[in-house]
């Protein structure tokens, strides 16, 4: 698919770099981006040939989104507030309660409002859901004043028209107060490839995207939707990133 170029994505203060793991990264223009059937092979590879299990680059994405959240929350001057997180039924979804588990865990009040019940996930979504409810974080609403609201209802997967409920769960986020609204991966409703928005879509302040780039967040039509762009490190392996970037 190639690699990240165009005067948006070097825009000042767009496009930002996170690591899970510390990686160094001399530019926007250096990075992958990888389409929605690429990241499909990269978890798939990941697990396949090195041996990475996906719940595992699921935690690291996970915990790369709560520290960005922790260091701008720090940065703002926001001391543990209040966080409500919507998160879906799909590897999105898992990727919502390892932020929830890791924020609560820093002191923050952590709320979350899940689309599908508990006991009908599956794989490593289920794993994560399991720990936040041993944790005891209530997952019967995002409640009210958050500081930051979480995005984690739709990934890369999504395409075509949203089903009533999730449109609703989006328009609720929309509709939401907050300081912050932050949609991880992608915001919930934009289409990874093209960034065709549908209607509703998340409008998020930031946006976190996992290990690289999807050609959507880099398009003109979806600037409204994406707010801030920044890149989070799975530790997905570099040589696997190269070669699915090249489309080997």
């Amino acid at each position: 698919m190639g690699t990240a170029r165009g005067p948006w994505c070097q825009r000042a203060g767009r496009v930002r770099t996170h690591a899970a793991q510390s990686r160094s990264v001399s530019s926007a223009s250096d990075l992958p981006v990888l389409s929605r059937a690429r990241v499909r092979e990269l978890d798939r590879r990941a697990t396949l040939e090195y041996g990475i299990p996906g719940v595992v680059l699921m935690e690291n994405a996970g915990a790369g989104s709560a520290r960005w959240i922790l260091e701008r929350a720090a940065r703002e001057g926001w001391s543990h507030g209040r966080v409500g997180i919507a998160c879906g039924g799909g590897n999105n979804g898992g990727d919502g309660y390892v932020v929830a588990r890791h924020l609560a865990n820093a002191g923050w009040d952590v709320s979350i409002a899940s689309t599908v019940p508990l006991e009908q996930l599956r794989g490593d979504a289920a794993i994560m859901a399991r720990c936040v409810h041993a944790m005891g974080i209530p997952c019967d609403g995002l409640g009210r004043e958050c500081t930051i609201l979480v995005d984690a209802l739709l990934g890369t997967g999504f395409h075509g028209v949203l089903q009533p409920a999730l449109a609703r769960s989006i328009a609720a986020l929309n509709a939401a107060q907050s300081r912050l609204l932050v949609a991880l991966d992608l915001p919930s409703g934009l289409d990874a490839d093209s960034g065709e928005a549908s209607e509703p879509c998340v409008r998020a302040h930031a946006t976190l995207t996992f290990a690289a780039f999807k050609p959507g967040l880099l398009s003109a039509a979806a600037r409204p939707y994406v707010g801030e762009l920044a890149l989070i490190d799975i530790g997905a392996p570099r040589a696997l990133l190269a070669d699915l970037a090249r489309g080997a």
